[in-house]
């Protein structure tokens, strides 16, 4: 995808935090470009209904993964019986619509195929493109109880991360070539015949194609282009065949590119080569970053599926909607949240209803996300605090925190459906999520949409979702939270998925899990004398996404945002920690103090998101997308360093790193 547009400068904003304070009224904005002011509900509620009317078959919608599942099924029942559209999504597209993706292609559900629980029973872990000790820390005790356990731990990513100085062996490879490693593992399994032929043979389809396809990466070609020292690979290829019960793990170091379903597709060719899925202990596992990404999918908030992963394309599943509902449903996919934006560029889309988002400042070439909302006729946002999206919205609506203020259900990243519970009162005038889209829904000529309360919701989930159907709330209650599928009143699931792929023929029960052909596709944004350093992005353990929740609070962990440089390229370019630089790509420029850290390798440097009202990262990222999920490819940017003249380094602190206790 080429670039549009000239380079925007993301300085501008550089400095100080932001202070986030809770929304408390509505507030509307009488023309545009002129301030947000304070109003009543009646005529905030009346406004959007006003613009959505105005915009209808111009209109989308982005969820909220952050929210409760009853909020999200009635978030996309919105976008299609109010508005008659699929053009629903949520924050899943930015981070894990791969592994959905990947998952449903191979295996029919688009979830992690193991508990949490298997990965302290299990043999071998594999954590691919994931620092799953800063980005998912409760995930990670269950990994330090596996380790202390016996099981040993292979970390493969382009930074020696905190997570990867528990692993057995590190494999530091170059950003953008997990496909080539991921081919040399899984040639040198085969050319040492540790495969597992009985479940090859029985439950997969395009083997041989596959064995074809990695032929030509030999642990020396592999070395070549990765960087990976080819007895690494080995190593690994041997542990992961040879191990009883091993789990492969990722995170958004494999989804986050241009071709991020074909990195899923490599890796899971992995585990149906060796047999790794289906059973207790063996297992692939996307980790989700946010409470409810994996529920927001689940609850149909994303364009192709309706509840419980139901095909649109289905007519079988549309009708039954269709009778629940009493309306049609588009026999169409709709538009990904990165189709919307470019629908936006267009004009095919002009009202935008944006629920617990900040696409703003989350989405890949920020400033031309900011360009195209602010292009908008309606904006519509509902969420808890004014956001930097919230700044361009025409309504702003005071809605409630999901964890503390509202009764519902979420669901993990091991497909485990949770109660949530309303402890606190939300401030002001603030509401609840479904009853400003009820609100909204009657306004706009839905007079009969009204819930007593999100157990109604959810029985109504239920009614239409066989994976949830056995999950009333007095169950959830009694068993502290039930994995999805669940179709029974009766009984629990086993806690891992596709065991059928070990019966003695599962063909006559379902299709073959097929092998992925995917091949090598390189970083889109090339390196090159004017912009000679990949870029790579990712979390810290101290903040979280944008900053919103967390970028305003007073921590000796907060160090808000470096660009992080290792000590050969520090030198190069003669700064020191706390010195201020010029980051530029293709795309924008900031400006940010640097961190030197050894756990980067030469020509590999290290940003967040989640400081973006201090230094706007995502000004440097680049929106080239997968063509099958349409995630951008924020791992794999171009830049370069300018020292700025007349700066010094500054003091400064960097959070503690060193081993802690399981």
């Amino acid at each position: 995808m080429t670039n549009r547009g000239k380079q925007r400068d993301g300085t501008r904003r550089n400095g100080t935090p932001k202070t986030y304070t809770r929304l408390a009224h509505p507030l509307v904005r009488d023309e545009k470009g002129g301030p947000l002011r304070r109003a009543s509900w009646e005529e905030a509620l009346d406004r959007a209904a006003a613009g959505f009317r105005a915009a209808r078959g111009a209109f989308g919608m982005f969820s909220c993964a952050r929210a409760t599942n009853e909020m999200n099924y009635v978030a996309q029942k919105f976008a299609r019986v109010v508005m008659g559209t699929n053009d629903v999504d949520s924050c899943n597209r930015t981070c894990h619509a791969p592994s959905v993706a990947g998952l449903s292609a191979v295996f029919g559900s688009g979830g992690g195929t193991s508990s949490y629980e298997e990965i302290e029973h299990t043999d071998v872990i594999v954590m691919w493109g994931s620092n799953a000790r800063f980005a998912h820390p409760i995930f990670f005790q269950h990994v330090l109880k596996g380790i202390h356990n016996g099981a040993r731990m292979y970390a493969v990513d382009p930074r020696r991360t905190s997570t990867a100085e528990w692993a057995e062996s590190w494999l530091g490879l170059d950003v953008g070539t997990d496909i080539p490693l991921a081919h040399a593992i899984g040639r040198e399994i085969i050319h040492a015949g540790l495969y597992n032929r009985a479940f090859v043979e029985r439950a997969t389809s395009g083997f041989e194609e596959y064995r074809a396809l990695v032929e030509p990466w030999t642990l020396t070609a592999a070395s070549k282009v990765t960087g990976v020292p080819a007895a690494a690979i080995r190593e690994l290829a041997h542990a992961y065949a040879r191990a009883e019960r091993a789990q492969l793990c990722w995170t958004l170091g494999i989804t986050e590119h241009h071709n991020g379903t074909d990195n899923v597709r490599a890796l899971i060719n992995l585990a149906l080569l060796t047999g790794h899925v289906g059973r207790y202990g063996s297992g692939v596992q996307p980790l989700r970053g946010q409470n409810n990404v994996q529920g927001g999918g689940d609850m149909g908030a994303i364009p192709n599926r309706l509840p419980g992963f139901q095909d649109i394309l289905d007519a079988g599943v549309r009708e039954k909607f269709e009778s629940f509902w009493g309306v049609g449903i588009q026999p169409r996919y709709g538009r990904t949240l990165t189709e919307m934006f470019e629908a936006m560029e267009s004009g095919e889309l002009r009202a935008v209803y944006c629920i617990g988002e900040n696409p703003a400042q989350s989405e890949a070439d920020s400033g031309q996300a900011m360009e195209r909302l602010a292009r908008l006729d309606c904006l519509v946002v509902q969420d808890i605090f004014l956001t930097r999206t919230a700044e361009f919205a025409d309504v702003v609506l005071p809605a409630t925190a999901a964890w503390c203020e509202t009764e519902g259900t979420t669901t993990n990243s091991e497909r485990r459906v949770q109660r949530v519970r309303k402890a606190v009162r939300p401030p002001g005038e603030a509401r609840e999520d479904i009853d400003i889209m009820c609100d909204l829904a009657r306004r706009l000529g839905h007079e009969e949409w009204k819930y007593a309360d999100a157990e109604a919701v959810w029985n109504e989930l239920r009614a239409l979702s066989p994976d949830h159907w056995g999950m009333t709330y007095e169950r959830l209650e009694e068993h502290q939270g039930i994995q999805w599928p669940c179709p029974d009143l009766e009984r629990i699931e086993p806690s891992f998925l596709h065991g059928r792929l070990w019966e003695a023929d599962p063909g006559r029960r379902g299709r073959l899990a097929p092998f992925g052909i995917v091949r090598h596709d390189p970083p889109v944004d090339l390196t090159d004398e004017e912009y000679p350093i990949r870029l790579t992005t990712g979390r810290r353990l101290d903040s979280y996404n944008t900053g919103v929740q967390s970028g305003s609070f007073a921590s000796p962990l907060r160090r808000g945002e470096y660009v992080e440089l290792c000590p050969e390229d520090a030198e190069r370019y003669g700064v020191a920690v706390g010195q201020r630089v010029r980051v530029s790509s293709r795309r924008g420029s900031v400006v940010a103090p640097v961190w030197v850290d050894p756990a980067l390798r030469p020509g590999l440097a290290f940003m967040t998101m989640h400081f973006p009202d201090e230094v706007d990262t995502n000004q440097l990222t680049i929106e080239a997308n997968c063509p099958i999920a349409g995630t951008a490819e924020f791992k794999a940017s171009a830049i370069r360093i300018e020292k700025l003249a007349g700066t010094s380094a500054e003091p400064s602190t960097e959070p503690s790193t060193e081993r802690v206790d399981a």
